[in-house]
């Protein structure tokens, strides 16, 4: 007899919600035309594009021309800082800013672009993964061209000020990018509140499918391509349509919008459930980030006397995370809590513990007890 699963990794990915995959399926099969034809099929498919790019539209409250498509998170932030750096042509000018905590999807292009000669700063974030906006306006430079920091972090759920950043950017007329993968469907997303000029989405972080993200740029914003070819998605991002996974994203945005009222407080409510019982039965446990604004559904928390993977281990009911769902199998440790200098115990000890729609007060209290009973029988070791 199979042991039920508790599924705690809703920041890896979300399963796609039973109306989004209704909504993509006739795409697959019935309307799968060509967007860019003009007949029948084809303007079915553009039609359906178009309503899935107002929906996402209404998830970052911009408008629906400002919306570009994109194969995931990845290829969107990729286009954001690339496309921000590379669009004054050849000559390799300009500095960009990012945090000590951004996913690899934004810190490895910014990688890349230093190796190319380009200016690249990285800003300390504080003990809670907090990244102040002095620090932020200190390394700002005469050639700064963009500023990417993450909306809320993978890891730890730190929620950054990214409006007073954005205010001090656009003061020395700089971009800002921000990489709301994370965030979208959890907290409010609307562009206009957080004063930026890109933002990021992918659909598998909010009940959509996987393969498909979005990349908002606020109109009067020039980005240069990295794809070259046909003329979809503004030039941006040319090649034929994913119809179906666009589809999907759509409703998922759909559902994010009109749930969010809702799912904020009982998030919280049910993250707060659970860190309190697991602080209530092991002492010495710690919470990374607990004195700031955190995602609702994120606890990352480090048993003491043991690590992580051991704590999995002896849990095989759960299903969570030590860190980011994106490191390689070779990096062993925690991009997010090395930056917070949390001590290498502590970091060993950590799992991120992150809910979604589908938790219940009960897979959270089976959960908590199966974690104590795991400690307990450990007797605190790593044995």
């Amino acid at each position: 007899m199979s042991v039920k699963k508790i599924y705690l990794d809703y920041n890896a990915t979300t399963p796609v919600a039973p109306s989004v995959v209704d909504q993509m399926q006739s795409f697959f099969t019935e309307h799968f035309g060509n967007p860019s034809c003009d007949y029948s099929l084809g303007r079915a498919a553009s039609e359906a594009i178009e309503d899935a790019r107002s929906r996402v539209a209404s998830l970052m409250g911009c408008d629906l021309e400002e919306v570009i498509f994109t194969s995931g998170g990845t290829e969107a932030n990729n286009l954001a800082i690339c496309g921000t750096l590379f669009r004054v042509g050849p000559a390799v000018t300009g500095h960009i800013v990012i945090s000590s905590v951004e996913h690899p999807a934004v810190s490895e292009p910014a990688r890349f672009l230093e190796r190319l000669g380009y200016g690249l700063t990285v800003v300390e974030c504080d003990a809670n993964g907090y990244v102040h906006p002095s620090a932020v306006e200190s390394a700002l430079q005469e050639d700064t061209r963009l500023v990417s920091i993450m909306h809320a972090n993978n890891e730890v759920g730190t929620v950054q000020p990214i409006r007073q950043i954005a205010e001090i950017c656009h003061g020395r007329d700089i971009l800002v990018h921000t990489d709301a993968c994370q965030s979208a469907g959890k907290i409010h997303t609307m562009v206009d509140e957080l004063g930026v000029d890109l933002l990021t989405v992918a659909g598998h972080k909010f009940y959509g499918p996987k393969g498909v993200g979005a990349l908002y740029v606020r109109s009067g914003v020039s980005l240069e391509p990295f794809l070259r070819g046909g003329g979809q998605e503004r030039g941006l991002r040319p090649g034929t349509e994913n119809t179906p996974l666009i589809v999907g994203m759509g409703q998922a945005a759909y559902l994010a919008v009109n749930c969010l009222g809702e799912t904020i407080p009982r998030l919280s409510e049910l993250r707060d459930r659970l860190q309190d019982k697991l602080q209530d039965g092991i002492p010495g446990l710690v919470v990374h980030a607990e004195k700031v604004e955190r995602l609702p559904n994120t606890l990352s928390v480090s048993f003491p006397g043991t690590t992580g993977q051991e704590m999995l281990k002896r849990v095989p009911e759960i299903c969570a995370s030590t860190g980011s769902a994106c490191h390689t199998e070779m990096e062993m440790h925690s991009v997010t809590l090395s930056a917070m200098r949390v001590e290498q115990e502590v970091i060993r000890g950590t799992v991120r513990l992150s809910i979604g729609w589908n938790t219940s007060e009960e897979d959270l209290d089976r959960a908590a007890n199966l974690l104590l009973d795991a400690w307990e029988t450990g007797n605190g070791s790593s044995s």
